[in-house]
């Protein structure tokens, strides 16, 4: 008996079942394959140590032991934190302004739409090496624009410095991913019916007042979607730093990822860093469990 002959014998609604089953099939080996499976396998080796070449030995708690007295591994888990609470909030406000700037549809906006979305198509690496050149103190556009302007007497190095540094690679996120959050809040704020706001003003309501009482109650799902990617985003930043600073200067802006990074394939010591992974995905965990709880919709 053929598979089609016995597809045939069964009832329709077992056919429908088996037919699910087959459209959902390729996404469960795909999320077996390329997640379930290495989590696992990250897991078993934080408990190893595990070099790239050479025995692996089975070491126990060790790995998150030697977490604890890990003094750049705190230092980057802080610079991170600091990191995300400074880069999120210009994301959010400005990616709100822009949805609200570009809501509605009238002649000529999907040109700003675009505009304001086109960083969001280049890749993070991309962007990083163009904010490089952009900041180049020999052939940086910005370094000479400053100095034709008469805003410096020398070329800076903007990268020479902890805190400029910092603030260089959050401009540069801030431009590359504002366009994502502007367009995930500009869904949310499609969803309103025009007819509250038309309501609330004809009792009187004030902007400030429609925001707080219709606006961001309404979109208290999508606020809470779009953050919550944002600090994914923030706190797995590795590409900005990588390319943009090297880490540098003396270390301040090594982040936790790029810490996991040079452990792993620099210093060849897998284990330990499927450790600090392990410890970073409950991280993660517990910050976007706590995010939905303080943004859940009671309705």
């Amino acid at each position: 008996m053929t598979a089609l002959q016995s597809l045939q014998g069964l009832s329709w609604i077992q056919r429908r079942k088996i037919t699910g089953i087959l459209f959902v099939l390729p996404t469960v080996i795909f999320v077996l394959i390329f997640f379930i499976i290495p989590l696992l396998m990250t897991f078993f080796m934080s408990f190893h140590d595990w070099p790239l070449f050479g025995d692996r030995a089975f070491i126990g708690f060790d790995n998150y032991v030697d977490l604890t007295t890990d003094r750049q591994f705190l230092k980057s888990l802080d610079f991170t934190a600091r990191y995300t609470l400074l880069v999120t909030p210009p994301i959010f406000i400005l990616g709100f302004i822009l949805a609200s700037l570009v809501r509605h549809n009238i002649p000529g906006i999907g040109i700003f739409r675009t505009i304001f979305f086109m960083p969001v198509v280049i890749g993070l690496g991309v962007s990083s090496l163009l904010w490089v050149w952009l900041l180049n103190d020999q052939v940086g556009i910005i370094n000479r624009f400053m100095l034709d302007m008469g805003l410096v007497t020398k070329p800076q190095l903007f990268m020479a410095k902890p805190d400029s540094a910092m603030a260089v690679v959050i401009l540069s996120v801030v431009w590359k991913t504002v366009g994502f959050t502007m367009i995930l809040l500009l869904a949310g704020l499609q969803g309103i019916p025009d007819e509250l706001y038309e309501s609330a003003e004809v009792d009187g309501a004030g902007y400030f007042q429609k925001l707080l009482y219709i606006t961001l109650p309404l979109m208290r799902r999508t606020i809470a979607l779009a953050l919550i990617l944002s600090v994914i985003g923030s706190v797995l930043s590795f590409d900005q730093f990588y390319i943009m600073t090297n880490g540098g200067p003396r270390n301040s802006t090594i982040s936790i990822v790029y810490w996991i990074f040079n452990n792993s394939f620099t210093y060849f010591k897998m284990g330990y860093g499927a450790a600090m992974s392990i410890v970073l995905l409950v991280i993660l965990v517990i910050l976007s469990a706590v995010q939905f709880y303080l943004l859940r919709d009671n309705t």
